[in-house]
């Protein structure tokens, strides 16, 4: 799909994108975009991000908050599928079918923020209801991605789906915050 960025943030990542397509079509560099659903796991200290602020909300006995109303559809991806996407791109890079072509990189299973919060809460065992502030404004209600040119040009899959991806994710962050 044709790159639609209309903000700051996504007009500055289709410049970099179009940056290395130019260097990979004028000079032969083998570059490779990838674009990937929202990365989390252990070790992401930015208490914003709906994983990490929800795990220490309820590890706390605090409610968690949501900045929207918990509807919008996301991606979800593990930090370990992050890593392979990236090992696997690199490796395969200077082949045609590779080279010079954005990949994108998701379990192709959107969930809403509400769904990732009951997920946490069903692996903390809690039953906080979440706060919901309702203000996040100029978000995407529907954002996901199709990793169908990772599977078939890189034989790349995400071995992590939320469960999975959140069970793994709990028990950094409760030795990191001193639960356990």
């Amino acid at each position: 799909m044709p790159l639609l960025a209309r903000h700051p943030y996504d007009v500055s990542k289709s410049c970099g994108e179009a940056i290395a397509q130019c260097y990979h079509h004028t000079y032969d560099v083998p570059v490779a975009i990838v674009h990937c659903g929202n990365i989390y796991g252990g070790g992401d200290l930015n208490w914003s991000r709906i994983v990490p602020g929800t795990i220490r909300s309820v590890l706390r006995g605090e409610r968690p908050i949501i900045r929207s109303h918990g509807k919008f559809l996301r991606d979800y991806l593990h930090v370990s599928d992050t890593v392979s996407a990236y090992l696997t791109l690199a490796e395969e890079v200077t082949r045609p079918v590779v080279a010079g072509k954005a990949f994108n990189f998701s379990t192709e299973s959107p969930r809403s923020v509400l769904d990732v919060v009951a997920q946490i809460q069903a692996l903390t065992k809690t039953t906080l209801e979440p706060k919901i502030l309702n203000q996040a404004r100029n978000e995407i209600p529907n954002q996901h991605l199709s990793a169908a040119q990772a599977r078939t040009a890189l034989g790349w899959k995400a071995q992590y789906d939320l469960e999975r991806g959140l069970a793994t994710t709990l028990p950094w962050y409760r030795d990191f915050l001193g639960f356990r």
